[in-house]
């Protein structure tokens, strides 16, 4: 089920903000009209691949300030793990100094939604409830706009980390789109040449491509 196009499903939930301080009724309605946002989810807490991807968005949260995009991460564990992950020091496997929000998805019901988690309940001949899978969020992300909007969604299995870099990336793309109007191509970056979205502009971009 692709979301891109759709308002970002709604979620109220526990999250820890500024590294150390569990808030009840986060929500990414906060941002509508203010700012884009960049949510994505990942497996687990004091997990392997995790902290590096976590750690990676943390260091380039000042470029994603700048552009006025909020970052929040979600996992499956409770605000309480969350709390103590990021409460230990980085050598002994912790997240401590990162301060972007990270939403506490205990119910599973936002992986659910967004349709990122690993597996799916089902019922048996039985009639009994059992969990198909890993009971965990691929490594999805997803761009929103200030309209709360989904604009761009990428889901990596859960060995693959993902490049902060390319949701970098992807914000410039979008706000240059919103901002000017042209629409970005294969591999563009903030200070490529884009297009307009017709057949001339489409033309004239490849004719300055090829030369």
């Amino acid at each position: 089920m692709s979301l891109i196009g759709k308002k970002a499903p709604f979620f109220d939930a526990k999250a820890v903000i500024n590294g150390n301080d569990i808030v009840e009724n986060f929500s990414l309605d906060q941002y509508e009209g203010k700012k884009h946002v960049v949510f994505f989810f990942y497996p687990m807490d004091f997990t392997f691949v995790c902290p590096t991807e976590i750690i990676a968005f943390q260091d380039k949260l000042n470029e994603f300030e700048k552009r006025g995009v909020a970052v929040v991460g979600c996992s499956v564990d409770s605000e309480f793990s969350h709390w103590a992950w990021l409460n230990t020091e980085r050598n002994k496997g912790g997240i401590k100094g990162v301060t972007f929000p990270l939403v506490a998805d205990f119910s599973k019901t936002i992986a659910m939604n967004y349709d990122v988690l690993a597996g799916e309940y089902v019922t048996n001949d039985d009639n009994t409830l059992t969990f198909e899978g890993d009971a965990v969020a691929y490594r999805g992300l997803f761009l929103i706009d200030k309209a709360g909007i989904i604009r761009h969604a990428v889901i990596n299995d859960l060995p693959l980390g993902r490049n902060v870099d390319e949701a970098l990336r992807m914000v410039d793309a979008l706000k240059h789109f919103e901002d000017v109007g042209e629409v970005c191509p294969a591999n563009w970056k903030a200070g490529d040449k884009a297009m307009n979205a017709t057949a001339e502009g489409v033309a004239n971009y490849l004719a300055g491509v090829n030369e």
